[in-house]
């Protein structure tokens, strides 16, 4: 019974623990991401994996060293004629001799030593850079998953003020049915005004389940670029933002972004394979040696000696290895060519690239300028919506405006406040995209 119940108790206790709602600011939904999202593991063992290539490389030049043994049984053994007069027999005359026992074994060693391939002091020079390449592409990974972590999280910050402002609609216009069905009830005002007003009632609590859903489908898209698992509760502070000019100095210098510099970093690669390739038209120079031992008998020689019939001797050898490449049917080449024009491809990307950073910074800026007067003008909006709310109230209370008039000042109110909230969202967007186009993503981790 006991065991049952501290069973039920720890059940429990995950259970209160996963309701439990996380405040999450928006440097703790970054590094949260870094730290759990698949992209951001997945270029972290991409650089780790590059010490093991440069080992693979480093390794072609170091000694190869392997053993090597056989057993042979030669049931029939192969016959020679050989001229007799040889051993001083009859001249034309023809002896026929059997060379070899019936068993034969090998054992030994071989050692390889490269001494010269152009190749592998490419591929040496090209392993280095290529861990140079996963670093830069790391930290490119990692700003792409700080951009769609800050844009999720303004989103459902967004959808949450418009659930204030939807709530607070549905406060105020459940006190004026209030106020409308008394009069209906007293006689002093009609069935028609009573029906819109529940028609509107019921048409805002849709338009709150509607903006209830956006959230969660926002919240839900927000963990998944964190890498957070979806049935974990989270709570996004209250908090106001920081709306002003942005400090704009000159234009940056694309050539410091990480995308440009990962495409110098490839077209550096591409450079060390045609290099490689040309080591093709390199010669090789290696030193090889290899040191034997034989045994022959007509028993199994392993394990025997002479006195059993079995008769062991060694041999080995030592050898220099020159390989020069004379003619390769144009295939070499073909080869250089083809990562010449890679290399021209990439180029070409590079400078289309260097565009596209000057032109995202361009078009941050004027967003944020646009954004800033639409700001402006919809506080001022939203201001003026609630003074003529306020003031359609009086004149309603007082028999001197029309319900159509305060149902109409009400979704004015709404609609500005949307608006504004929807002005404040496009601001913090163009606000990402401008540090972003100034390399300064991973400030947002501060």
């Amino acid at each position: 019974m006991k065991n049952k119940l501290t069973l039920l108790f720890v059940l429990c206790s995950s259970f209160l623990h996963a309701q439990v709602a996380k405040p999450l600011t928006l440097k703790e939904a970054i590094n949260y991401a870094l730290e759990n999202k698949a992209d951001a593991k997945k270029a972290k063992l991409k650089v780790a994996n590059a010490d093991y290539q440069i080992q693979e490389v480093r390794s072609r030049a170091l000694p190869q060293i392997s053993a090597n043994g056989n057993l042979t049984y030669n049931p029939d053994i192969q016959a020679n004629f050989i001229d007799a007069s040889t051993f001083g027999g009859p001249a034309g005359s023809v002896i026929k001799a059997k060379f070899g026992q019936a068993w034969t074994s090998t054992a030994g060693l071989s050692v390889t030593q490269t001494l010269f391939d152009q190749s592998v002091f490419v591929g040496l020079r090209a392993a280095r850079s290529t861990k140079e390449f996963y670093q830069i592409n790391e930290q490119l990974t990692e700003e792409q998953v700080i951009e769609r972590v800050a844009n999720a999280y303004y989103q459902v910050y967004v959808q949450r003020q418009k659930l204030v402002v939807i709530d607070s609609t549905l406060k105020t216009t459940t006190k004026i049915k209030n106020i409308v069905k008394s009069q209906f009830e007293n006689g002093l005002a009609k069935k028609i005004d009573l029906d819109r007003i529940l028609v509107k009632l019921s048409n805002i609590n849709t338009l709150h389940q509607q903006i209830s859903n956006a959230e969660l489908l926002q919240e839900n898209a927000l963990k998944f670029y964190m890498g957070m698992p979806i049935e974990t509760k989270i709570i996004i502070p209250n908090t106001t933002f920081d709306i002003a000019p942005q400090t704009l100095s000159e234009k940056p210098n694309s050539d410091k972004r990480t995308e440009y510099l990962l495409l110098k970093k490839n077209e550096q690669l591409l450079e060390y394979q045609k290099k490689s390739v040309v080591a093709g038209y390199y010669p090789t120079l290696s030193l090889s040696g290899n040191y034997n031992f034989i045994g022959q008998g007509k028993i199994m020689p392993i394990g025997a000696l002479p006195s059993d019939g079995a008769y062991w001797s060694n041999f080995s050898s030592i050898g220099l290895n020159l390989r020069v490449p004379i003619f390769t049917g144009f295939g070499t080449r073909a080869k250089v060519r083809q990562a010449e024009n890679s290399l021209l491809s990439i180029k070409e990307d590079i400078n289309d690239t260097k565009l596209a950073l000057d032109l995202a910074y361009e078009n941050a800026k004027l967003q944020i300028d646009n954004s800033l007067v639409t700001i402006k003008s919809q506080k001022e909006n939203e201001k003026l919506a609630q003074e003529v709310l306020d003031n359609t109230k009086n004149n309603y209370y007082q028999g001197l405006a029309s319900l159509t008039d305060l149902l109409d000042a009400e979704n004015a109110l709404t609609e500005a406040q949307n608006n504004y909230t929807s002005a404040v969202l496009d601001y913090k967007l163009a606000e990402i995209q401008l540090i972003k186009s100034k390399g300064e993503l991973k400030s947002l981790q501060k």
